[in-house]
Order: C-alpha cells, then sequence, then structure tokens
C-alpha cells in the first residue's frame, strides 16, 4: 500500500496520537559483546563478538548525558542521550524487543537515533556493528565485510539469542514481540531476516555496466576498497563456502515485523521471495535518495503483499537518516551532513521514530495473558 507525500504530515499527526501509554521520558544505556558458541562467518574480524548498543527504558530518576560518535571534545554525529547503565523503568509486562542493523560502513551508534527514540516509547532497542563493515572500530573494513551482505543476517539472529539469553536483558524481552528495523544495508538486512532471498549476479551485472552504482565502490565509504569485481575475487579464496549460500534464506521466525529505511541492494531480492512474505513490513525513503532510492523502494513494495511505503518530502536524502551531525561533523563529512534548505534532520528522525514506534506497536500486539481456570468448588 502506496502513502503518497501529500498523506505523510497528516499520517505523522495522527502517529503521534497512537504512541504506546508506557512512553518513558528517561532511556539508559549498556553495551554487549555477545560471542555465539557455533563457528560463524567473521568476515575477516579477528575480534570475534558481535559488539551491541542497547538502549531500554530507565527509571525517571536516572540522569542522561550526551552520545556522541568521535571525540569528546570534537563529536562529529550526536545520536542522542541516555543514562550508562541506568535502572529499568518498572513494566507491568515484558518489553518488545527491535533489533537494527546499520548501513554499509556505518555502525551501531550511527543510527543510535531510532534505538535512543523507541526506547523512549517502551521497547528495548539493540544496535550491532556488523563484522568486517562498521567504521570508528579498532579494526579495519575488510572486502568480506562488503560482499557478504547476506551474513548480515545471522548477526542480528545472533544478537536476538544474545539478548533473549542474557541474564539482565532476558527477563525484560517479550520473545513473542520481536522486530527488527534497518537503514540502507540495513534495510536490505532485515528483509532478509523477514525471509527474502539474494540473487548477487543482479548486482554485479549491474557493476559491470556502472561502475560508480551505489555498492560497486561508487560511495564515500567503500573509496579505497577497489572495484567491486576486485573485491568479489578476493572473496572468493576466503569466503567460498559463504558464496555458495548467498541464495539461501536466512528468515528468523523470532522476527514478527521489519521497518526498512531507505532499503538497499533491492534489486537483487528476488521477486518470488519477497511476494512469500507475510510478514508486516514497512518502507520509508527520502525523496531526494540518490543512492537507495524511491524506485528501489517501490521495487520492494511492489512486491510484497501489503507492504506499505512512505516517501518523506521536502529534499529528505539518503544521509538524512544517520545521526544529527555536530559542527565538527559538518566540517569534516560534508556528504553526510549537507542538508537540502528547509530540512531539519532532527525533525524528520522524530517523524520516523514515531512512524516506527506506531508501526510495531500495530504490528506486535502483546499475546492475550490466559488466567488459570478456577477449580470447581466441590459439594462436601
Amino acid at each position: 500500500m502506496y502513502r503518497s507525500v501529500f498523506s505523510v504530515v497528516i499520517l505523522l499527526l495522527c502517529a503521534a496520537s497512537r504512541l504506546p501509554a508506557q512512553s518513558t521520558t528517561r532511556v539508559g544505556l549498556v553495551k554487549r559483546a555477545f560471542q555465539p558458541k557455533a563457528t560463524r562467518n567473521w568476515r575477516g574480524q579477528s575480534d570475534q563478538a558481535l559488539h551491541c548498543l542497547v538502549w531500554y527504558p530507565a527509571v525517571d530518576t536516572a540522569a542522561e548525558v550526551p552520545e556522541y560518535l568521535g571525540p569528546p571534545d570534537a563529536p562529529l554525529f550526536t545520536p542522542g542521550s541516555a543514562s550508562p547503565n541506568a535502572d529499568w523503568a518498572p513494566a507491568l509486562a515484558r518489553l518488545p524487543l527491535v533489533v537494527i542493523s546499520h548501513g554499509t560502513g556505518g555502525s551501531a551508534l550511527q543510527i543510535g537515533w531510532l534505538g535512543n527514540a523507541l526506547a523512549r516509547q517502551g521497547f528495548i532497542a539493540v544496535a550491532v556493528d556488523h563484522p568486517g563493515n562498521w567504521g570508528g572500530g579498532t579494526e579495519p573494513f575488510t572486502a568480506e565485510g562488503f560482499v557478504l551482505w547476506w551474513e548480515r543476517a545471522t548477526d542480528l539472529s545472533e544478537v536476538i539469542d544474545g539478548v533473549l539469553a542474557d541474564p539482565e536483558l532476558g527477563p525484560h524481552v517479550d520473545p513473542s514481540r520481536i522486530g527488527a528495523a534497518g537503514f540502507s544495508l540495513g534495510g536490505y538486512t532485515v528483509l532478509e531476516l523477514a525471509g527474502a532471498r539474494t540473487d548477487i549476479s543482479v548486482f554485479y551485472d549491474n557493476c559491470r555496466k556502472n561502475s560508480e552504482a551505489p555498492g560497486c565502490g561508487g560511495t564515500p565509504e567503500m573509496r579505497g576498497m577497489g572495484s567491486a569485481e576486485e573485491m568479489l575475487a578476493k572473496v572468493r579464496k576466503s569466503s567460498g563456502e559463504s558464496l555458495a549460500r548467498a541464495a539461501d534464506s536466512f528468515a528468523d521466525p523470532r522476527v514478527k515485523a521489519v521497518f526498512a529505511l531507505a532499503p538497499g541492494y533491492a534489486p537483487t531480492l528476488t521477486q518470488d521471495s519477497l511476494r512469500s512474505l507475510r510478514l508486516p513490513v514497512d518502507i520509508v525513503v527520502g525523496n531526494a535518495d540518490r543512492i537507495n532510492t524511491d524506485g528501489d523502494a517501490a521495487y520492494v513494495r511492489s512486491n510484497i503483499h501489503g507492504a506499505r511505503e512512505t516517501v518523506l518530502p521536502g529534499g529528505v536524502t539518503h544521509y538524512t537518516f544517520l545521526d544529527d551531525c555536530a559542527p565538527a561533523g559538518k566540517a569534516k563529512y560534508p556528504a553526510y551532513c549537507t542538508e537540502a534548505p528547509g530540512i531539519d534532520r532532527e525533525a524528520v528522525h522524530t517523524q520516523v521514530a514515531r512512524l516506527a514506534a506506531d508501526f510495531f506497536n500495530q504490528t506486535m500486539r502483546p499475546e492475550k495473558l490466559r488466567l488459570p481456570k478456577k477449580p470447581k468448588h466441590s459439594e462436601p
């Protein structure tokens, strides 16, 4: 179901009136490094752990401090504010969980604005740094991290495992209400988690026609990594087993709904697999996105029964969905931080977070509690 740009403002105002009742004004933040027991593909990363940030509803007395990406004295991006290791807000029931996937070359914290906002609305939000493909870490990017996109879905499944088994986090999670959200390549990732399958030949055929196309080496985060064919040649030597299963399904039945922001690599997702999806899918893209266009999003929406698409008007670009830029970030990374006149990135984040919260609350309703039957009274 396509939502026209003319209905977006009305839709957002309606969404704001339907936010969950357990909304909170305080957010807690903890870090986790999940270490899966089973053998898995680490995509050239020597640190064999899935590093995550966890935002959650905190007690009203929690003292928040600013979150930032970059040097403390000159931050580049500012996701919001949170209270490290704060006590959890009291809750009458377990909370819904949303796992979050960043874009290619990004990081968990670069999509932190969404995790923070969801936690303020009563969700537990967990964002993962994808091995070999996250910036700001202690390890460099790897060819495997850029080439083996389908492995990202396994990261999210492993994170769900880790969260549910965590002695602090697990008891707060309602396992019947687990969703996934992602930006750019993260949008592709959550669609894979829903059951979409990949045909990598579509991607490489496109790169042969246009070497500057997104993912082929034409985006800022891929500079210096070589062409798509060069990276693929390297990965054939190190990860043949993963390449052989590129077309497999990585669906996780625990995930009940997916929210895709400007989903990347959309044409590589096969029509048959998209048409077979039965999970609720919501897609949001900017009308001025030149990386993952509204045409890419429309391809996904048109092939998934019941999927919804919102095209944000006014000049919203691909990188509008990254964290707010601090002055140092605007100076150092104008490609990521420059907005069209009249676009307020923080306001767009607020609108999108309301759409996400509304979507997940509509599609992941709590299961009805079944109270035990009263025993029949027997006459003496």
